[in-house]
C-alpha cells in the first residue's frame, strides 16, 4: 500500500514541477542563463521563478538562434540580445519592455506590437524586409539601419 501511495506521490507532483518551469529549446540561450545564475543544469528547462521577476538581460554574442522561453521573463524592460543568430522574435509577452537591442543578428520578423511602453529600439544590421512600430507609442529612438525595409 506504502508503494502504491508513493507511486501516485511521484505521479501527481511531476506534472506540476514541470508546470513551474520554462522550456528554453537552445542550448546556448539556456548556457548563457546558467552563466548568469538563473539556472543550474543544461536540461531545456529553467525554473519560471527564477526568471520572471528578472528586469535586464543582456545575451549578447552567446551563438543563440531560438529565444523561446523569453516570455516568462514577464518583468522584462531592457534586453539586449544582439550578435546572435536569431531569425524571428516575438516578444509579445514582455510587456513592461523599454529598451530592446537586438541588432546584428539574422532578424525577418521582429514582433513588438504589444510592447507598447517600449521607447528604444535598436534593430540594425537585420534581414527585416517590415516593422511595424505604429503601436509603440513611447518610442523616441528607432535605428533600423542595414535591413531590406521597402517602407
Amino acid at each position: 500500500m506504502k508503494q502504491v501511495i508513493f507511486i501516485l506521490i511521484i505521479f501527481v507532483t511531476i506534472p506540476s514541477t514541470r508546470a513551474q518551469q520554462t522550456y528554453v529549446p537552445d542550448d546556448n540561450f539556456e548556457q548563457a542563463l546558467i552563466d548568469l545564475g538563473y539556472d543550474d543544469i543544461l536540461d531545456d528547462y529553467v525554473l519560471t521563478a527564477n526568471i520572471s521577476g528578472v528586469t535586464e538581460l543582456v545575451v549578447s554574442s552567446e551563438e543563440i538562434s531560438d529565444l523561446t522561453g523569453i516570455e516568462a521573463f514577464t518583468a522584462l524592460t531592457y534586453l539586449n540580445c544582439y550578435n546572435n543568430q536569431l531569425t524571428s522574435l516575438d516578444l509579445n509577452a514582455n510587456t513592461v519592455l523599454e529598451d530592446l537591442r537586438c541588432h546584428f543578428n539574422q532578424l525577418t520578423s521582429l514582433d513588438v506590437s504589444s510592447n507598447t511602453v517600449l521607447t528604444f529600439l535598436w534593430c540594425g544590421s537585420n534581414q527585416l524586409t517590415e516593422l511595424d512600430v505604429s503601436s509603440n507609442t513611447a518610442l523616441t529612438t528607432l535605428w533600423c539601419y542595414s535591413n531590406q525595409l521597402t517602407s
